[in-house]
Parts: C-alpha cells; structure tokens; sequence
C-alpha cells in the first residue's frame, strides 16, 4: 500500500530518491507526468486569471442587483435601476417611427413625376425603400430584383404591364390574380388539346425567340401566330395591356428552354402576387413602386 507522506510518492518526485524533479531549462519542479519526452511544469495558477474570475463573479452579483435579471414565472426582476429594454426599444421605434413620417408622408400623394424630380426627398426615402423591398418583395424577386423561377424580374427594361410607377403601384396595390376585387388578372391556359408534335415545334420556337429574327411563315411560326400572338403581341415582345409576358428575352418567367416551355403549353400557368394594400400603407405601397421602377432603369437597384 502508498504511503502518502512518503515523499518519493509526491507528484514529481523521484520514485527512488523521494527528490522532486526540477525542469533544467526554467527551474521550476515538475509534476512527474511525461508524454513522450514532455514533461508537465508544475507551475503557480496564473493570478490574472483568478483576478479575471474575482471580478466576473463581482460584476455579476452587481448586475443582478441593478439591471433585470432573474426570471419569477411570468415576471422578472426590475433591478434597481428599472431598466426595461422592452420599453427602451419601442421608445427608439416610436422616435424612428415620427423622423421618418415627416417625409415618408410626401408619398401619400401619386404625383410621381413631382416626388422624383425632388432629389433630397429620394436621397432620404432610397434607404428606406430598399428596406421594405428587402423585407416584402426579395423573398420571390431576388434581393436585386432578379426573379426566379416562377417569379418576374424586375431589374430589367421587360414589364408584365408596365414599368410606370402608376402601374407598378396598382399592381402592389392590387396584386395579380389575388384575392382582392380589383386585383390583375393574367393566366396563361394549358394547351393539353394541341398534338403532342405540334406543342413540341411551338416548345422549340419559342424557345428560340430570344436568339435573333424568327421565321414566323414556317410552319412552327404559323402555330405562333395562331395561338400565341394575340396575347404575346405577333413577334412575342409581350401584351402590357394584359400581362402577358415577353418571350423575346431571356428572362422568362418560367426558363427559356424547350422542355420549360412544354411543361408551361401541357399545363399552362396561373402565377399570383398577393394584394399588399392592408399591409402596406399608401405612402409605403408608392415609394416602393418607385423603387421598383428604378431597378428596370439601372438593371438592379437606385443610383
């Protein structure tokens, strides 16, 4: 059985001689644990550490005494101070909230031409505007109004209707084939009647529209002209009047790629943009339509 008062037993000491074992280079004993040819020092615990821990512990005991701190079921500890950063933080709201009504009010009017011709006004309300993109729109269109599959893009000079900020804000206003009685209605019906060879050619065609002059005399053209024409417009550049979108450029809603274009011929399409009156104040539906309107002028965001 060890004896511990035995010194050689002592961590560090020579198991034969009961000496501790003193590291030659810092001349400090050594706990007599070795990892291969390591030896551990057996150094003081450094103070500024436990400095360290003393005033961590004093300055929580101090926070728990003055800031809220400790949770009582439905409650909790005010401190002494009373601090609530729940108040705090309606209070910092409420006086963001009454800086930015004195401008954003300006925009409960639809004369567009006057607000974008006032340049001060749209330095201030640009950052504020991108926000409410951000936090409403770039779920779907992209954070620079990009699109996606199924969704629009917005960042080019191609409209479903039209990039007037009149038009963009009734489309916000409204939403496009939304629950709301004056909402856009746009929906493209499934050609599931048409021979499956002639939805092929058409699939092709209009696929290859965005790629230069198309040969609408051919037979692929005269299936365009008879079934597509009248809401794309006769070369595909799209019906503002209705919502019918481009077919000329690339940013189609759906993919510009035949198999894309069959699958929207099978089934036909019936996208919907949800009614933001409600939700949005006018103030905040016009502005954002005229933040709209600048990402089609400059291909993704005001400048």
């Amino acid at each position: 059985m060890r004896n511990p008062t035995d010194p050689r037993n002592l961590p560090g000491a020579d198991p034969h001689t009961g000496n501790r074992k003193i590291d030659p280079v810092t001349g400090y004993d050594t706990t007599g644990h070795d990892w291969g040819g390591i030896t551990e020092l057996n150094t003081a615990f450094p103070k500024i550490v436990i400095w360290a821990l003393v005033l961590t512990f004093l300055y929580s005991v101090v926070s728990w005494i003055l800031l809220p701190a400790w949770p009582t079921g439905r409650d909790y500890t005010r401190g002494l101070l009373g601090l609530d950063q729940g108040e705090e933080a309606i209070k910092g709201f409420n006086d963001l909230s009454d800086r930015r009504q004195d401008w954003l009010s300006r925009f409960s009017g639809d004369d567009f031409d006057a607000l974008r011709a006032d340049a001060a006004l749209m330095a201030a309300a640009m950052p504020a505007a991108a926000r409410l993109f951000s936090d409403n729109c770039a779920a779907c269109h992209g954070t620079l109004g990009q699109g996606g599959p199924g969704f629009p893009v917005l960042s080019d000079d191609t409209w479903l209707w039209s990039g007037d900020p009149e038009e963009i804000a009734m489309t916000i206003r409204h939403g496009i084939n939304a629950d709301d009685p004056d909402t856009r209605y746009a929906e493209m019906p499934p050609f599931d009647w048409m021979e499956r060879p002639d939805r092929i050619a058409l699939a092709e065609f209009v696929a290859d529209l965005p790629n230069g002059p198309a040969d609408f005399e051919s037979s692929a053209g005269t299936l365009f002209s008879e079934n597509c024409g009248s809401c794309h417009g006769e070369t595909g550049a799209g019906g503002l009047e209705i919502g019918a979108p481009s077919l000329t450029d690339r940013a189609m809603i759906y993919g510009q790629y035949p198999e894309a274009v069959m699958l929207t011929l099978r089934h036909g399409r019936h996208g919907v943009m949800p009614a933001w009156t409600g939700r949005l104040s006018e103030a905040e539906i016009n502005l954002l339509a005229l933040y709209v309107a600048q990402l089609g002028q400059h291909g993704g965001g005001p400048r």
